[in-house]
């Protein structure tokens, strides 16, 4: 323990963990290690921390897990943390001086995946637009403006579902089996980084979910939805789809042809990122 000298009682004891014995202050030994991030982790951290290496002060009782997080890396970005040269977990704890090396999960998806074969995702509130997108490419996308984070945590744990946000905290949640933190805010910037972490592109099924509730879009006989189409679209189309869940119809017309336009541009950036 570090001891300084305290004139009298010691404010906040029991708030702040500090200890009055006998005019005296303990507080608790801390210690040095030097740590590097790879990557795209270069992102959570302060400018002066980026692409190199720098010196973390921690404290004995703190794992490499807590350290990580408490620089603003969610682990579950962080592919592999290296101390001396040996991997490590997450619940490792360092000595003084340690040299540690953190790496993300760039070209290396497959590993983090292995229990996500689908590639299912839940999405926090603030990402309605990515979500249609997603489903437009046909892909399993759980969204809903009523899912709060306790709720996103649970459906990404139970279900097994790559978590996406743009809130870091909720990524830190131990138990999340897989998330990413989108760097864009802007949707079609959003999409591509998505496509191109999980290596999407090869699984487009485009036009087979909702976009509004991520059920299944099926053909559908023009007869058995007729009373659902406006007047015009009646005269000029003969092809309809229709959600099973919602029902909910579509057919071919001009947003579809927006569709396929944004799916072109989707893969012509992503065969060269």
């Amino acid at each position: 323990m570090l001891i300084d000298k305290a004139p009298g009682f010691c404010p906040g004891a029991f708030t702040f963990g500090c200890v009055y014995l006998s005019g005296y202050t303990l507080h608790p030994m801390s210690y040095t290690a030097n740590f590097r991030f790879y990557g795209s982790l270069n992102d959570f951290l302060r400018p002066r921390q980026r692409h190199t290496t720098f010196s973390y002060t921690f404290a004995a009782h703190q794992t490499v897990k807590d350290m990580i997080e408490a620089m603003g890396v969610p682990h579950v970005e962080v592919r592999d943390v290296l101390v001396n040269g040996e991997k490590v977990s997450f619940s490792h704890r360092l000595l003084p001086d340690d040299q540690v090396e953190v790496y993300t999960y760039e070209n290396g998806e497959e590993t983090l995946l292995s229990g996500i074969a689908e590639r299912r995702f839940v999405l926090d509130v603030h990402l309605g637009s990515l979500a249609r997108a997603l489903r437009m490419l046909g892909f399993d996308t759980v969204y809903g403006q009523h899912l709060h984070d306790p709720e996103l945590v649970r459906i990404s744990i139970e279900e097994k579902r790559i978590l996406l946000t743009r809130d870091v905290n909720l990524l830190k949640h131990k138990a999340i089996p897989a998330g990413y933190w989108l760097r864009s805010q802007q949707t079609e910037a959003q999409l591509l980084e998505v496509l191109t972490k999980y290596k999407l592109a090869d699984l487009f099924r485009p036009f087979t979910r909702c976009m509004v509730c991520n059920g299944r879009i099926v053909p559908v006989d023009k007869q058995q939805v007729l009373e659902l189409l406006p007047p015009k679209t009646q005269l000029y189309f003969d092809e309809f789809y229709q959600c099973q869940q919602c029902r909910r119809v579509y057919w071919k017309g001009s947003h579809y042809e927006r569709m396929q336009e944004l799916i072109r541009r989707i893969k012509e950036k992503e065969r060269y990122s």
